[in-house]
């Protein structure tokens, strides 16, 4: 498949250098043995499309017996979605989920209107040293799926399409780009996907799209006459035609976005809400651990700790844009 027919090797780059409408530098955050940089939300852009949070996980190194040990927690209102270059995560959930998840596979987890999880090194993977370095992302739910009942899909590497073409090879996770649809059901316009580039291969972003980011997760790329390294997130002004090179050393981009949502979406610990009603109501049900009687249960499998309700963390409003306190 052609990315586009008009664009030839070497033709002009006509991205404005007005095309960027927000550049993100993650916040940087050791959590003990691994790095963690976190891109959204960010302070002057909240959200890129559905997309309400954007964690890089790793790279880092382990030794033989150590590994993450994220302990159950809650989610309401978001879609998680696990995706892993190296390492991989034993995923288990209060709707009875067991899964290990490797590279270039999909955990698509959505907590509707309450689900609990946990996600640990597999045992597998501590019997020898290994590493871990992927990207955790969550997307806002709609009003209208915000009440459904909890899922969880698993797609292995080989269910998700790919397109290789000129230096170019993207593999689609989420949503729709480029005349492809990847597997996992999805609530609101949505593109999600991981492409690798050759050493100064040209890429364009999909034009059909409102909301269009690009995540630089390796090496560098150039876009309208500026470089940017590993750890930049740049969010795109709707409309424009957008084409980006990669640097001498390649690149490996996360490209995210779709259509904004109706409305803000408030944020607090690990829910997000269209009301603060939803929020408290969630904030609540975790505090009182009446599990399998109320909103939250624990994860089958992992019912021996849990992490439990933060004393104090600020409400957020989350758009398109700037962050507002709620």
């Amino acid at each position: 498949m052609s990315w586009n027919p008009a664009l030839e090797p070497g033709c002009p780059d006509d991205t404005g250098a007005d095309a960027i409408e927000t550049l993100i530098i993650p916040r940087t955050r050791d959590l003990g043995g691994f790095e963690v940089r976190r891109a959204l939300p960010a302070p002057r852009r909240q959200m890129v499309g559905p997309f309400i949070f954007f964690d890089q996980a790793g790279p880092a190194e382990f030794l033989t017996g150590a590994g993450i040990d994220v302990r159950p927690h809650p989610h309401i209102g978001l879609g998680t979605v696990t995706y892993l270059y190296r390492g991989d995560f034993h995923h288990r959930d209060s709707i009875g989920s067991d899964q290990i998840i490797r590279p270039g596979e999909l955990n698509w987890m959505v907590a509707g209107r309450g689900v609990t999880h946990s996600e640990r090194t597999s045992a597998q993977g501590r019997a020898g040293p290994h590493s871990l370095f992927g990207i955790q992302t969550w997307v806002a739910l709609p009003e209208g799926a915000e009440d459904n009942a909890p899922v969880f899909e698993h797609h292995g590497a080989r269910d998700l399409p790919v397109i290789e073409n000129e230096g170019v090879s993207l593999k689609l996770i989420l949503g729709h780009a480029y005349g492809e649809k990847a597997p996992a059901t999805v609530y609101s316009e949505t593109f999600y996907a991981d492409v690798q580039l050759q050493p100064g291969a040209r890429f364009p972003l999909p034009d059909d799209h409102e909301d269009r980011g690009i995540y630089v997760s390796e090496g560098s790329i150039a876009v309208a006459g500026q470089t940017f390294e590993a750890g930049r997130m740049m969010v795109f002004r709707p409309g424009d035609t957008i084409t980006v090179a990669a640097g001498e050393r390649g690149a490996r981009l996360m490209i995210l976005g779709g259509a904004t949502l109706n409305g803000p979406r408030y944020v607090w610990w690990n829910f997000v809400a269209s009301s603060h009603e939803r929020i408290t109501a969630a904030k609540e049900a975790w505090k009182a651990q009446q599990w399998g009687k109320g909103a939250f249960d624990l994860p089958v499998g992992d019912r021996d700790e849990f992490i439990p309700l933060p004393d104090a963390v600020r409400v957020q409003a989350a758009t398109g844009g700037t962050a507002a306190d709620a």
